[in-house]
């Protein structure tokens, strides 16, 4: 295609660009700061930034609006794609931040009938999906709505002209034609979209350079704090908050900038008319340079969290494989398979894999009893992403992580959010194109900062290979499972009440209760944990007896004063003095009724007056507490058929203690009487477990 009819294109589909009313980097020309470093022509960093700066400051108006443009042709085929690169001298956001910074949004068109097939507005990284329209109206330009200081580009389509709708609100359509991530909560498109348009807070970190703010280094006179993202938005880093950030102000349009303001009429004022210059003109230009900087993720461990820095660098266009083959950049393949459909000269879509997780905090639960239990809730502000093994560091769009093309294997992948504790796991990669979910089924939870306790799992010393590690909450259920590789660190809420289950390497579980209210430190340690039968049936007679504790928190019955469990124990000794039957079970005296009130009340030599459902809960779970406790001691001694005979026993008291909770519902708190009936169902499980375990 010749100059005349690639400038033609390129001015017919000329973007116009609604920016972040607190941008600071703007469309520009780079040759300005252009330098030669070894014989060959670079832009410094430095150099661009600091130029940049100050022509901005002296004409109080973006120096050099400048978009740059390319039109590429296939052979044989009547489509083309136009390419609308522009340079920003900066990119400060939460998740990276790099001198320079190139943005690119591609037209596919049909140059026979003039019809765009395609808009593509890029994210990130190719790990994140880009926000693409399939069939945009043939009159139309694209809108692109770059994001505050990452420049990521944003998509507005429909009628409402400043704004990303990721889903058609009322009669407008929705802004992108992704296809969905259904693996994950609602049928969310897989585009980046713009989050400070869909109501997610997003806290941008302030870029340091040799430990300090950049705004101090002593080659960069022109750079003040001014000059970065305005301080309502910034956070120094992650960790300094005590909880996520409710404050930040929402996303408001400022500059619009267009090509030609004729053709810009019907989208409102325009602020700055840009110039379309051929990418051709910049082509000589071998880099652009800086020295690097990186941001630091916070990776849980036992003892110290680690830190790791993720550094980016910007690449030239020009080297870039979508530079000359356009149509690497469509990162939906339904989009790529309808060009390919229509176009021979555009290759079927490869496979593509995902691994998914929706991103969520973790607060109490007002169902559960205080500090006893927890809930997930959607979170507001969204987190930054880091798969190490890569590495690739992105951020999360509508509360979700979405990375793209792992490679198959394992990765650790961490999460940071602004005031929450870091997460992480080990995620397996499959082979086959599709999704895999990180998380729990699909799920991540953080809690806040200033209500995170680190729980240790210390394997050192441990008599088996530990494999997996999952923490869960009596009321927010599982919360984290990962495969292990020695010692783990997991942060949890402290108003929650936990089961800490490890698998060893032939699959044995074993099972400890945390409680982190309780012991008001920073950490909880768990030394040397163990799987098998005596594991888990310490772990009944722990969770057995805690449960009676509550109870008798809140009630007037005495459980010290309550009798001794009904129907013993085989083959081992229990709580209290009791009394042998002929088939070897242990039982106590069983208080009598009496006709006084008619209420069914039971009256004991000690105790006088109690409710008999409170008083015959309290009752079976001391027997619960007591069968374990006998089973414990029966598989740390080497016998089998013993430790089985009273997890059975075990098994049976738990179903009584459902039976007697529901005598006693009415006399205790519902919050406790919750609390009972899952910590119930988790011994239950429990107990099932040690029954199948093999390993003593």
């Amino acid at each position: 295609m010749d100059d005349e009819r690639s400038r033609e294109l390129a001015e017919q589909f000329a973007p116009v660009y609604y920016f972040d009313a607190f941008e600071k980097w703007f469309p520009t020309d780079p040759r300005p700061y252009e330098s030669e470093a070894d014989g060959d022509p670079v832009v410094d960093g430095f150099d661009a930034l600091e130029g940049y700066t100050e022509q901005f400051r002296e004409a109080e108006a973006p120096p050099n609006p400048t978009v740059f443009y390319r039109v590429v042709t296939y052979k044989d085929s009547t489509l083309a794609a136009v390419q609308y690169w522009w340079y920003a001298a900066f990119d400060q956001f939460s998740v990276n931040f790099h001198w320079h910074d190139w943005e690119v949004t591609q037209v596919f068109v049909d140059i026979e009938s003039g019809e765009p097939k395609l808009f593509v507005a890029s994210s990130h990284s190719r790990r994140v999906p880009n926000n693409e329209f399939l069939g945009p109206e043939t009159t139309q330009v694209p809108r692109v709505l770059p994001e505050l200081g990452s420049h990521s580009g944003g998509l507005s389509v429909n009628d409402i002209r400043d704004q990303f709708s990721r889903s058609p609100i009322e009669d407008t359509i929705a802004d992108v034609t992704n296809d969905a991530l259904e693996d994950v909560v609602g049928e969310i498109p897989a585009a980046y979209g713009l989050p400070r348009d869909e109501g997610f807070r997003l806290p941008y970190v302030v870029p340091e350079l040799g430990g300090e703010p950049i705004y101090e280094h002593e080659d960069l006179q022109a750079i003040d704090r001014a000059a970065l993202i305005d301080e309502t938005l910034t956070v120094r880093s992650f960790d300094e908050l005590a909880e996520p950030p409710e404050d930040l102000p929402r996303r408001e349009t400022g500059q619009l900038f267009a090509f030609d303001p004729e053709d810009a009429k019907s989208e409102g004022e325009v602020d700055v008319t840009y110039e379309l210059t051929p990418t051709a003109e910049l082509e000589h230009i071998t880099a652009f340079t800086g020295p690097q900087l990186s941001f630091e993720f916070a990776i849980p461990e036992a003892g110290e969290d680690l830190v790791s820095d993720h550094i980016t660098t910007t690449k030239v266009p020009w080297n870039q494989p979508r530079y000359d083959n356009p149509a690497d950049d469509i990162s939906d393949p339904a989009h790529r398979q309808e060009l390919a459909d229509e176009y021979e000269a555009i290759g079927d879509p490869a496979p593509v894999n995902r691994l998914v997780a929706a991103v969520r905090q973790v607060e109490t639960d007002d169902d559960a009893p205080e500090d006893e239990g927890v809930k997930t809730s959607d979170s507001s502000t969204e987190k930054a992403v880091l798969a190490e093994s890569d590495p690739v560091a992105v951020p999360t769009f509508a509360g979700i992580a979405v990375v793209e093309d792992l490679p198959a294997g394992e990765h650790r992948l961490t999460v940071n959010g602004a005031g929450e504790a870091p997460y992480s796991e080990r995620v397996e990669v499959t082979e086959e194109p599709g999704t895999d979910l990180a998380g729990v089924n699909g799920e991540i939870a953080l809690p806040p900062s200033n209500v995170a306790v680190k729980l240790e799992v210390n394997a050192d010393g441990t008599d088996a290979t530990l494999e997996n590690l999952a923490v869960e909450d009596d009321f927010g259920g599982r919360l984290y499972e990962s495969r292990m590789d020695g010692s783990e660190a997991v942060y949890v809420h402290r108003g929650g009440a936990y089961t800490t289950e490890v698998r060893d390497a032939d699959g044995a579980p074993g099972a400890f209760r945390v409680n982190p209210a309780a012991d008001a430190e920073e950490r909880v340690r768990i030394e040397k944990p163990q799987t098998g039968k005596a594991s888990l049936a310490d772990f009944v007679s722990t969770i057995g007896e805690e449960t009676a504790l509550s109870v008798d928190a809140v009630t007037d019955v005495a459980l010290d004063e309550v009798g001794d469990p009904v129907g013993g124990i085989t083959g081992g000794s229990g709580d209290g003095e009791s009394t042998e039957t002929g088939d070897g079970d242990r039982s106590s005296p069983t208080p009598t009724e009496t006709d006084s009130g008619g209420d069914g009340d039971l009256i004991s030599e000690t105790t006088g007056r109690q409710t008999a459902g409170v008083t015959g809960l309290l009752r079976a779970l001391k027997a619960v507490t007591s069968a374990a406790d006998n089973a414990a001691q029966q598989a740390e001694a080497g016998d089998r058929s013993g430790a089985n005979r009273s997890l059975e026993t075990a098994l049976q008291r738990l179903e009584e203690v459902s039976g007697r909770l529901a005598d006693a519902r009415g006399d205790i708190e519902e919050p406790i009487a919750r609390a009972v009936e899952r910590r119930t169902e988790q011994a239950q499980r429990r107990t099932e477990q040690a029954l199948s375990t093999e390993k003593l």
